[in-house]
């Protein structure tokens, strides 16, 4: 029985004799009611209903009931939550807290997506399609492979990356003493200094325009400048058919959400693209490959841009494996502008 239950329960055995038979209020639930709350998972899977999904299935439930709001690849549209990415950010500055680099239990993910999601249509979702979409997150996160198959049977043997980074709060047996007593409410500081702005966030306020802050947003204009001007544009770069560079830009905006281009660009949740053209596949520093990647790389596959036109026009059927979901691009003019723009980054 759920938790909640149990203290609702409680809570009418305590109000029997004062309330109940007073008013003749209630009744006892019936099993279909308490079945209907019951919904609960356990972290070892109790509570989980038959059923199975794989990857793939996975995907089509994905981009029919979540895609619209956390991205074909799970990576977040807007401000909607990114669920896949941020692997070892968590001491960063900024870390990404994501189902794969921050949740401690599989089972918050299965009960979360079936308790309440699609958004607007909660518990609208079938077993089957609820352990086909953990499975594809799974997979966004490369925590499985594309062949890997959640079920009943093998959801308490997977183990989440953070499963030991989270602790029991203890802060009122250690710490409680720091917290009580008057609260200093005047002169508690001898100075106080703002350290820091929102504006990252898009929520500092607007406000008059002071000549320190004045003398801020200058600053950030004059940094903002000079980082544009420093960065070459693709078609400052590109040597020969400036046009076809500039329609691959746009192109490329189909794969921004996972792969990144330019100064200080990093690996998300695909590979950074710098360098591209006439690389060896699968060999991009510190990104964790898909095994056919892997292995087409070793047996050297080299991205010209006649094999990786040949790729992006259809990844699965090029090659069978591959953790690139993206269905491809369908017209040869696409492919050659999105080629031709990749090869004006190079890997320095």
């Amino acid at each position: 029985m759920s938790k909640f239950l149990k203290v609702g329960a409680a809570l009418m055995v305590m109000a029997t004799p004062a309330f109940a038979e007073g008013f003749g209020l209630g009744r006892t639930a019936l099993p279909e009611e308490i079945a209907a709350w019951d919904i609960d998972i356990r972290p070892d899977g109790t509570g989980l209903p038959e059923g199975s999904g794989d990857v793939w299935t996975g995907e089509e439930v994905f981009a029919d009931q979540c895609a619209a709001c956390h991205g074909d690849f799970a990576e977040g549209v807007d401000n909607w939550p990114k669920l896949a990415g941020g692997a070892d950010t968590l001491a960063d500055e900024d870390p990404l807290k994501t189902v794969g680099s921050y949740w401690p239990y599989l089972s918050t993910t299965w009960d979360y997506v079936n308790r309440s999601m699609p958004f607007g249509n909660a518990q609208s979702l079938e077993p089957d399609d609820v352990y086909a979409i953990v499975a594809y997150i799974l997979y966004s996160n490369d925590l499985v492979d594309d062949d890997f198959v959640l079920s009943k049977e093998t959801f308490a043997a997977f183990e989440m990356p953070n499963a030991g980074g989270f602790f029991v709060d203890d802060r009122m047996e250690t710490e409680f003493t720091k917290w009580v007593g008057e609260p200093c409410m005047e002169n508690c500081k001898d100075s106080v200094e703002i350290t820091m702005r929102a504006a990252v966030l898009d929520v500092t306020p607007e406000e008059e325009t002071t000549e320190d802050t004045a003398q801020q947003d200058a600053a950030v204009i004059t940094e903002d400048a000079t980082e544009e001007a420093a960065e070459p544009t693709a078609v400052q770069v590109a040597a020969v058919d400036p046009e076809l560079v500039k329609a691959g830009e746009k192109v490329f905006r189909n794969c921004k959400a996972c792969h990144k281009v330019g100064d200080g660009a990093k690996n998300g949740s695909g590979p950074m693209l710098n360098g591209i053209i006439g690389m060896t596949a699968g060999s991009v520093e510190g990104f964790r490959y898909s095994k056919p990647m892997a292995a087409a790389g070793e047996n050297g596959l080299v991205w010209t841009q006649e094999n990786l036109q040949a790729f992006l026009a259809d990844p699965r059927g090029y090659m069978k494996g591959t953790k690139m979901s993206f269905r491809g691009l369908k017209k040869e003019e696409d492919l050659k502008a999105i080629t031709a723009y990749l090869s004006t980054f190079d890997g320095s």
